[in-house]
């Protein structure tokens, strides 16, 4: 699943995401979004490097790249784990029910697979979030002539944030464990918080920039 969805053209992946097919969905469009996010944020990176009018900030701007091929990488991964998740999420939901055995067995199972199904977008959400600090200081530090595009990952990155979010709420509505449901709730609101104040932060930057 993972490689063949990687493996796909850009023109793929939407005429899929277009058809009937579950999968890719939103969860898959918002990883996408992400990786895309991460993938302006090196590109503002390495617009930086090696010009010698901001060499002052090379040491600065290095471990930021790396950061952001890292999310870019791990948001590829999360768009085909969305579908593996929702592709296990079926299966359990088809599993028999007809002694009290397998209705256990299933009901069991479906829990796991709403655990899981909750934890990818946790996962893009976080790692939208990383981006969301990359975008803060590139749109500070990098190339000033690459302003708008560390803009631009900054509101792509928030958009897949608060999508990913919204699909971890819907899977935790399926889970009997209470606490986890309860931590879950509470770090989503706090990752929202932290990703608007992050989004205002590089627009404000951005608009004084820009004049």
């Amino acid at each position: 699943m993972e490689t063949q969805l990687l493996d796909k053209s850009c023109k793929d992946f939407l005429t899929d995401l277009a058809s009937k097919e579950p999968t890719p969905g939103g969860g898959g469009a918002a990883a996408l979004a992400g990786a895309i996010a991460a993938a302006l944020t090196s590109m503002v990176s390495n617009l930086t490097l090696g010009k010698e009018k901001f060499a002052d900030v090379e040491d600065k701007i290095r471990p930021l790249l790396i950061s952001a091929e890292i999310l870019r990488t791990r948001m590829l991964a999360l768009v085909a784990a969305d579908a593996a998740v929702f592709d296990g999420f079926m299966k359990a939901y088809k599993l028999p029910k007809n002694t009290d055995e397998e209705k256990a067995f299933r009901t069991n199972s479906i829990q796991i697979a709403a655990y899981d199904a909750s934890e990818v977008p946790m996962k893009i959400a976080d790692s939208c979030l990383d981006i969301l600090h990359l975008s803060s200081k590139l749109v500070r530090i990098g190339n000033p002539s690459a302003i708008t595009d560390a803009t631009v990952a900054a509101l792509l990155a928030r958009a897949a944030l608060r999508s990913a979010c919204y699909n971890v709420h819907s899977n935790l509505l399926l889970l009997k464990d209470k606490e986890y449901v309860q931590k879950t709730e509470e770090h989503l609101l706090e990752i929202c918080r932290e990703a608007k104040e992050l989004e205002d932060d590089v627009i404000r930057e951005t608009d004084r920039i820009l004049g």
